[in-house]
């Protein structure tokens, strides 16, 4: 209890002695908050409220006055008191409130954004400049106010009949108010150097630290919390992108009010307001920008979005009189939490905001998330423009440099602009710490490593997804397999596997081996061979890597399976911007394992050769890559994506028996909104020209059981299948499948029970050359299409779900049970 107190007193010393004033500024009548309202002190420092009407005004020298003004109030200017640190401050509104100009019947905002539209090729430096280059030195935390936080002593002495005794009482906030006054929750540094050549933009990270870890969470680096450029059409926030409020057509989206006048940088600038017309519907972007009253540039903007986040995003400016050009200095991004009743989890759940209780039910004590915000504050130094910008290796947006982790303290001394204050300097101290005794960086690199389907054990990688699994021609499949890591080569590896069937008693295996001939493309030349089994007319693109399942719905219910025996050798590389590509020849020697011939030019194959070559690529144009010291990284997924595959068979090489061409596409697209809400739209076609035996045709994704009512039929959903189409249904040559799926807000019922509910519906149409020549497998066609919809609940207890879908159109089944499908659905989200 003594060392609590003694923290108190210190660390209320330690922040007297910045000159730090805190304090919140609010309608004296409403007492609601005044968000941008402005703070100036005695001595010209400055800052504003954020969304919540919080400031912190920071200052060198002592603070004696601070002047609070806010468009249509009256001023407020108190006298600061040295033992005082955190200010309530209320203002009145003016009797004649400020209402907008008007200066003959026209908005002058309106004037003023129209100018700013008509100069943004002339104001923007990426525009009017022909290079330039400058350093950027970055802080992340994840922090709290303590002053915010109304804590209580832990312990208190009562008296009984004995005498006194120590009572221990709920404390939670007081212990959480004690270690926000020592130290940040979490905190990450960089320095980096960014370079504009004319055409595209580099972040190359000189320097990274991040507390708690000796090796950085990579995608933490890159991040995308706010737009680099004011400029852009689209602003982007918290990677959610908007209409900017000076895009051409910004006019039709905003609402804009002129404010005031304000002096930056010693020149003259419009204040205006804009804020999102629809904002009532949803949640939308608003904010100030400050234009300059000469050319009409940005001289500084204010971006905030207030939903079940409340984000704010502070760009600042420095003046060139020689360029007439704002060029970017600062930035700044905020996330407090939001009215929101579900959990949020950011930056791989780094900062968690826990959700609210309904209104209209028993509010909830506050927790520690409630005051927990997240900040991040960059400055720009060394700018220069207009000279020979050469950028190595432009193909990724960010590049660590590989000793970007082991730089000394006097590099970092020499580019922070201000000195660790005390709490910054025990966050490493602690968090270090910490992660040392806990082992808490070797269990996230574990969690890693089994998000992606592998258990480590020294210098091997054990596959998890070849121990068990089930399906209904080998039954129970036991296995083992995986793949040689880092600590065994960074150049060469080694991969294998084996397995057995207990229900049709037959091993399966897998060795190959592979080297790296180029580190920054991720080029590997790899030679495999494999005895396995596959399922029957499925797609197999060779650039994507199966994603690990705890559980694979669909496999269990195969029943017609091919063997095939197959020598390959491929080579695999990034070395094309933003593709992922995969280059493939193979000897393949096929057996279906099922009663089936194929029948060509009056021969029949039962078993057969093929020799292919096979080409794919996964293409992610709007996605940022990050070369780090241990590889090339996706450290901005976005969407849509592209994969295309070609596989071309070889005639007369190795005993090839068919001569045909093959074409797969894939176009994935996904929007998650800040609200929760997500839609997942996928388009996916294939052909198949020439001459080709049906298990390497299409059979798109079947996932029902050929079973007489719907309790029978009931088993997992799998993901992107047909949940009425029963196995073996229909098969193609070439095809065409649309998905469309979206997911609302959770349903509040419980606490601990908050389903999510997706709608879903799903379209195909094929087509069958030859159908003739298939014999042995009875199978009807899509020319007419195919369709279903269906509502799935899912996450109603620990993950498990329940969908049901309806079969209708012109492939509906004549007995009305028939068309329904029932199944459970299973969500497990897996992230770090």
């Amino acid at each position: 209890m003594k060392y609590f107190i003694a923290l108190f007193f210190l660390f209320t010393l330690t922040i007297q002695a910045q000159f730090q004033i805190n304090g919140i500024v609010k309608d004296a009548t409403t007492k609601k908050p005044l968000p941008f309202a402005s703070i100036v002190s005695n001595e010209d420092t400055n800052t504003i409220s954020d969304v919540d009407g919080k400031f912190s005004l920071v200052s060198k020298n002592k603070i004696t006055s601070i002047t609070v003004s806010y468009i249509g109030y009256t001023k407020n200017t108190l006298t600061v008191d040295n033992a005082k640190i955190f200010y309530k401050i209320a203002l009145e509104q003016k009797t004649n409130p400020l209402h907008e100009v008007l200066v003959s019947n026209v908005n002058p905002a309106l004037a003023i954004i129209k100018k700013t539209i008509e100069n943004k090729t002339k104001n923007n430096p990426q525009e009017k400049l022909k290079s330039y280059e400058f350093k950027a030195y970055n802080k992340l935390i994840v922090t709290a106010n303590p002053d915010s936080i109304h804590g209580d002593i832990d312990s208190v002495f009562v008296n009984n009949p004995y005498g006194k005794y120590l009572k221990e009482i709920d404390s939670t906030d007081y212990k959480f108010k004690l270690l926000i006054k020592k130290q940040h929750l979490f905190q990450t540094e960089k320095i980096s150097q960014y370079q504009y050549d004319g055409k595209r933009l580099k972040e190359t990270i000189l320097g990274t630290k991040m507390a708690g870890f000796k090796q950085p969470v990579y995608e933490i680096l890159s991040f995308n919390l706010q737009s680099f450029s004011i400029y852009d059409t689209k602003y982007e926030l918290f990677e959610t992108k908007y209409n900017s409020p000076i895009a051409r057509d910004a006019l039709k989206d905003y609402n804009f009010k002129l404010l005031d006048t304000v002096t930056i940088n010693g020149r003259n600038a419009f204040m205006v307001y804009f804020k999102n017309k629809k904002e009532k519907r949803t949640a939308g972007l608003e904010g100030i920008l400050y234009i300059d009253e000469t050319n009409y540039a940005v001289a500084k903007a204010i971006m905030r979005i207030k939903g079940i986040l409340d984000i704010s995003a502070i760009h600042e400016f420095n003046y060139i009189p020689e360029e007439n050009l704002w060029f970017p200095t600062q930035k700044k991004f905020k996330i407090v939490k939001g009215n929101n009743d579900d959990d949020i989890k950011i930056l791989g759940g780094t900062i968690q905001f826990d959700g609210d209780i309904k209104e209209d039910l028993t509010p909830r004590k506050r927790e520690e998330s409630d005051y927990v915000y997240l900040l991040s504050q960059t400055n720009n130094f060394d700018i220069q423009y207009n000279s020979t910008v050469k950028i190595n290796k432009p193909i990724v947006a960010v590049e660590i440099k590989d000793d970007a982790i082991s730089k000394p303290e006097s590099f970092w001394n020499e580019f922070r602009k201000d000195s660790l204050d005390s709490r910054s300097q025990k966050t490493y101290l602690s968090l270090d710490s910490i992660s040392i005794k806990k082992r808490i960086e070797s269990r996230l690199n574990l969690l890693r490593k089994v998000l992606t389907g592998y258990v480590p054990f020294k210098s091997w990688d054990f596959d998890l997804r070849k121990i068990i699994s089930y399906n209904n021609y080998e039954g129970l499949r036991l296995g083992l397999g995986g793949i040689t890591n880092d600590y065994f080569s960074k150049k060469y590896r080694i991969e294998g596997y084996t397995a057995y069937g207990l229900r049709d008693s037959e091993f399966k295996y897998n060795i190959g081996i592979g080297t790296r001939v180029n580190k920054f493309s991720n080029t590997w030349i790899s030679l495999n061979y494999t005895d396995d089994l596959r399922e029957i007319a499925s797609i197999d693109y060779a650039v994507e890597k199966r994603a690990f399942k705890i559980y694979d719905p669909r496999a269990i219910n195969f029943s017609t399976l091919y063997r095939y025996e197959q020598w390959k050798i491929a080579l695999e590389s990034k070395i094309i911007p933003k593709v992922e590509s995969t280059l493939a020849l193979a000897s393949t020697f096929v057996t279906p394992q099922f009663n089936y011939i194929y029948s060509l030019n009056g021969k029949s194959y039962s078993s057969y050769n093929m020799t292919t070559a096979t080409f794919s690529l996964k293409w992610s144009p709007y996605s940022d890559y990050m070369q780090t010291p241990t590889g090339k990284i996706e450290s901005e997924k976005r969407f849509p994506k592209f994969t295309l595959q070609l596989i071309q068979s070889l005639p007369d090489v190795l005993k090839n028996d068919f001569n045909y061409t093959k074409v797969d596409f894939k176009a994935d697209y996904q929007i998650k909104y800040l609200n929760g809400q997500r839609t997942f739209l996928l388009f996916e076609a294939g052909k198949a020209f020439g001459d080709l035996p049906l298990p390497q045709l299409y059979n798109n994704a079947p996932n029902n059981l050929n079973k007489e009512t719907i309790i029978k039929r009931i088993t997992f959903a799998g993901k992107n299948s047909f949940e009425t189409m029963f196995f073996n249904e229909f098969f193609s040559s070439e095809y065409m499948t649309f998905q469309f799926k979206h997911g609302f807000n959770r349903i509040f019922i419980l606490k601990k029970l908050k389903p999510s509910l997706d709608f879903v519906t799903r379209m195909a149409w094929g087509k069958m050359e030859n159908p003739e020549n298939h014999i042995g497998i009875d199978f009807k066609t899509l020319e007419k299409g195919y369709i279903e919809s269906g509502i799935e609940l899912n996450k109603i207890f620990n993950g498990l779900g329940l969908g049901g879908y309806y079969r209708y159109g012109p492939n509906q089944l004549s007995k009305f049970e028939d068309n329904i499908a029932i199944k459970l659905t299973f969500v497990l989200n897996l992230g770090i």
